[in-house]
């Protein structure tokens, strides 16, 4: 027997309050906590409430152009998830290279 222990919720209306909890999380280990934050809302949020997130990440002097441990950035990772768009172009907008 099977069961879930959480349930995928979908069209959920997200507030700035729950948007700004991605920039509470921690790395563990020794993941860069700017890449891990931005890491966690991209997977986390739809593109306009990542876009809401990016504002709120650069408004307190984080690194939109952070590095995983092999030197990619977040929006190098995302060019290449074809079926996510638009995340590229919002990160460029929060001044990602």
């Amino acid at each position: 027997m099977s069961s879930k222990d959480k349930q995928k919720v979908i069209g959920e209306e997200l507030d700035a309050n729950k948007v700004a909890r991605f920039l509470e999380m921690q790395p563990v280990g020794d993941e860069n906590a700017d890449f891990h934050v931005l890491t966690k809302a991209y997977r986390g949020l739809p593109v306009e409430y990542f876009d809401q997130f990016l504002a709120m990440f650069v408004a307190q002097g984080r690194d939109v152009n952070a590095t995983d441990r092999q030197g990619r950035t977040l929006a190098q990772i995302a060019a290449q998830h074809s079926q996510q768009p638009g995340y590229v172009e919002v990160l460029k907008k929060h001044g990602a290279q």
